[in-house]
């Protein structure tokens, strides 16, 4: 297995992130769907699930249903795991009638804006014009509460345009700017986000299924995953690197999640780094120990685990987290395949300008004894 891992070529330099399904909303420092694939091919999954215990927006997730293997995925951020439900399930053509007639109910809507309070800084980062054309539609979705598939549709492609209708400059730059955006922009950019959906969801053969679970990993026990799992397939959020929370903690807040119960739980987030009693790479390497851990628990003997992971840098010390998880998984009595490093784009994952010369991840590939 060491030499075939060796001759393979990790860069896919020609790749695309943000096509098909995997464009139906955004979300940076997701992996691209050609390393889980080729991790999928080559190690294989004989018998059991595919587990993805940092899903993120669901890529590790879908690569397996295309090639017929049932997976599960767990995520603390609510966000990434409406999007990783949405992405694994079909639509019916009910999808294209219930956005049609959405849109219809939230024109003639009237709302209350002054329900939005609980929502800190608002106005600083919605006009009021565009929070009352928001909740117009947030209420019209509303109405298909008691049908989940096309309930959680609609929530993801309002989730979708967040960012875009906000004064947020975008997903990767968090600040407030002027972009004027209209009122009945907000409509059209959430008509193209269903169409969006649509167009790569309906018709779409999802034969194998996908189980979505909403936690801290570092509280998952083998009692959550309710099958064997035959191969694990991530890649996790590493220290001071990008702060999933911060980018989409409106998303959360219209969609009524709760932000920070993700912040204070995230692993990696810049915050943790930054405080008085700051994390360390000690804190990275016991986290990743306790996944390993669950991973030993669950795991199918001599399966597979694969990490796709970056180095951080904390504090100006350059942190390698591959080897981390090597050392993590050695204590555990896994046995240690190799790590494989990849050239990476450079718009890839280092939204932390201190990670700016930072242009490799590495694989990491063990074996449960």
């Amino acid at each position: 297995m060491l030499a075939t891992l060796k001759e393979l070529d990790w860069d896919f330099k020609d790749s695309r992130q943000s096509k098909g399904l995997h464009s139906i909303h955004p979300y940076p420092a997701k992996f691209i769907p050609q390393i889980p694939s080729q991790i999928i091919d080559t190690l294989g999954c004989p018998d059991g699930v595919i587990l993805d215990p940092f899903c993120g927006s669901g890529t590790a997730l879908c690569v397996a249903q295309s090639k017929g293997y049932e997976s599960i995925g767990v995520d603390l951020n609510p966000i990434a795991c409406l999007i990783s439900r949405v992405k694994t399930t079909p639509l019916s053509t009910d999808f294209v009638d219930a956005y049609h007639h959405a849109l219809q109910v939230a024109v003639e809507l009237e709302v209350d804006v002054s329900s939005l309070s609980n929502i800190p800084n608002i106005d600083h980062w919605f006009k009021k014009e565009i929070q009352i054309e928001v909740l117009k539609l947030k209420t019209a979705i509303g109405l298909y509460r008691d049908n989940t598939v096309i309930f959680d549709a609609l929530r993801a492609a309002l989730s979708s345009i967040i960012v875009k209708v906000s004064n947020q400059d975008s997903d990767t730059r968090y600040a407030a700017i002027d972009k004027n955006i209209s009122p009945q922009k907000v409509y059209s950019l959430f008509e193209n986000s269903c169409i969006n959906l649509s167009q790569n969801l309906i018709d779409f053969d999802g034969v194998s299924s996908s189980i979505i679970i909403n936690k801290d990993i570092l509280k998952v026990s083998k009692d959550d995953i309710p099958k064997k799992v035959g191969l694990l397939v991530t890649s996790p959020p590493y220290p001071n690197a990008y702060e999933y929370w911060l980018y989409h903690k409106y998303r959360m807040w219209w969609l009524d999640f709760d932000p920070q119960s993700v912040k204070k739980s995230e692993i990696g987030a810049r915050a943790h780094f930054f405080k008085r009693n700051h994390h360390t790479a000690e804190d990275f390497f016991h986290q990743m120990k306790g996944t390993l851990s669950l991973a030993n628990d669950v795991l199918i003997d001599s399966a597979y685990a694969a990490f796709v992971v970056g180095r951080s840098k904390i504090h100006g010390e350059v942190i390698d987290n591959a080897q981390l998880i090597i050392d993590g998984a050695e204590e555990l009595g896994f046995n240690i395949i190799g790590r494989f490093d990849r050239n990476m784009n450079s718009n890839r994952k280092s939204f932390n300008l201190s990670h700016a010369n930072i242009k490799k991840e590495t694989i990491v590939v063990v074996q449960k004894k």
